[in-house]
């Protein structure tokens, strides 16, 4: 079955960014990923973006303050984010800011499919 959930990947490593394409691809997923976090909102409305997957450390920008000023817009409060980061204690600061869940870095592809798929059920 094709699933229609559009997820947005914002990472400004490219590699980690296409990785992730591939392999939600792979499970189905629609991915646009962007390396700019400014945009993300604006793509969310765009694409109607059923999910952002978020890393919390972008050069030059915090994703809890992309996550949270993604709970502040009214148009996309709802989206769900699932933050991910490589430091072992950030799971706290990304629930604070407003995501729906963290996964730390590296994981493995069937632990964030799950995620996913746990906050998208939520959604319903």
């Amino acid at each position: 079955m094709e699933k229609t959930t559009k997820i947005l990947v914002v990472d400004d490593d490219s590699g980690i960014g296409e990785m992730l394409k591939t392999l939600l691809e792979f499970y189905g997923y629609q991915v646009m990923v962007t390396e700019k976090p400014l945009l993300a909102e604006e793509l969310i409305q765009q694409e109607s973006i059923d999910l952002v997957l978020l890393d919390m450390l972008i050069s030059g920008v915090d994703g809890t303050d992309v996550c949270a000023g993604i709970r502040q817009n009214s148009k996309i409060a709802q989206t769900p984010v699932l933050m991910m980061s490589a430091l072992h204690d950030a799971g706290p600061k990304c629930k604070s800011a407003g995501a729906n869940d963290f996964i730390a870095k590296p994981f493995e592809v069937e632990d964030l499919t799950a995620r996913i798929e746990a906050i998208l059920q939520e959604k319903e």
